[in-house]
């Protein structure tokens, strides 16, 4: 069965309910020029009351890995999804088995970006490209580049985002056959805050996928 997380948590309220519906990992952002932003201090707050199980993401995009290590101990959190241009050094510094790194990919002819860090991460996140925004844009995913990327790196678990709604949701983990899906604007009543319909409604169809 395929593994969902609600990313863009902003507040304890959002996140129990998205345990609740089923979530297995939730995603903070930790990047102040983000809509959805958080601060260490308040993910603290959050993760500390959640129950076992739940796996806790940190997202970052271009940060010191020594500051992401701080802050993934201080606030509890199990994973680093990694948003920007960061390296497989940078990766490797961080540990390889606590990043899921992102890459925003515009054609399959940059499938071949992802080679470097086979090895050095978790997990391959793929979302899509946008020269405004590393991500929470709603635009969806070119499903087949993750096709592509399954081909060449089966090695390697991936988890698709982009753009993912309770109405596609169904047809991107068939489609696909992904290890997880990830989802933030597509559960969202407004930037940051979560719409609790759409919440059961898309872990419901993504799980029954």
């Amino acid at each position: 069965m395929v593994k969902v997380k609600v990313c863009g948590i902003t507040n304890l309220k959002d996140a129990q309910i998205a345990v609740e519906a089923g979530a297995d990992a939730l995603g903070f952002i930790i990047y102040q020029k983000s809509k959805r932003f958080i601060k260490a201090k308040d993910v603290r707050l959050i993760t500390s009351q959640l129950p076992p199980f739940v796996s806790k993401v940190g997202v970052f995009v271009n940060e010191d890995p020594h500051q992401v290590l701080e802050i993934l101990s201080y606030a509890h959190l199990d994973f680093a999804q990694l948003h920007g241009e960061e390296s497989p050094q940078d990766c490797e510094y961080i540990g390889k088995n606590r990043v899921i790194k992102v890459f925003r990919l515009k054609s399959k002819e940059e499938v071949n970006k992802l080679e470097p860090y086979v090895g050095k991460v978790r997990a391959f996140l793929l979302d899509t490209y946008d020269t405004k925004a590393y991500g929470g844009t709603g635009k969806p995913f070119d499903w087949e580049i993750a096709l592509e990327v399954k081909r060449m790196f089966p090695q390697v678990p991936l988890i698709l985002s982009g753009g993912l709604t309770p109405e596609n949701v169904n047809s991107a983990v068939s489609t696909v056959e992904p290890f997880a899906v990830d989802v933030c604007s597509g559960v969202e009543a407004l930037p940051g805050k979560k719409d609790p319909e759409k919440l059961f409604s898309f872990l419901k169809k993504a799980k029954c996928s």
